[in-house]
């Protein structure tokens, strides 16, 4: 059975967080799996399309990264903040309609 040994992301643009801090936004595209003989083989998401991502002037290839897989029972914290019963409140509605 193969194992993940390495998450592909590639960078698909920039946001600025609450700190004013710019952030690179990235894209899980696939992964690097190693099978029980040691060879390698690599899965990438088939709705990706690298013809989306922005390259630099005069180039022609793209930076695909990789980077180690999260362990299994790692949650995000909107993961965590769910399963801890955390509901996110409804607004309150104005019952004082006009009509």
């Amino acid at each position: 059975m193969a194992k993940v040994i390495k998450e592909l992301a590639v960078k698909a643009g920039e946001y600025t967080n609450r700190n004013g801090e710019t952030k690179a936004r990235w894209v899980n595209i696939g992964r690097v799996m190693k099978t029980d003989d040691g060879g390698t083989f690599a899965l990438i998401d088939r709705h990706f399309n690298p013809a989306g991502i922005e390259v630099e002037p005069g180039r022609d290839s793209i930076m695909v990264s990789m980077f180690d897989p999260k362990p299994r029972d790692e949650q995000s914290a909107h993961n965590q903040a769910k399963a801890n019963g955390y509901q996110q409140q409804p607004e309150e509605l104005d019952d004082n309609i006009p009509f």
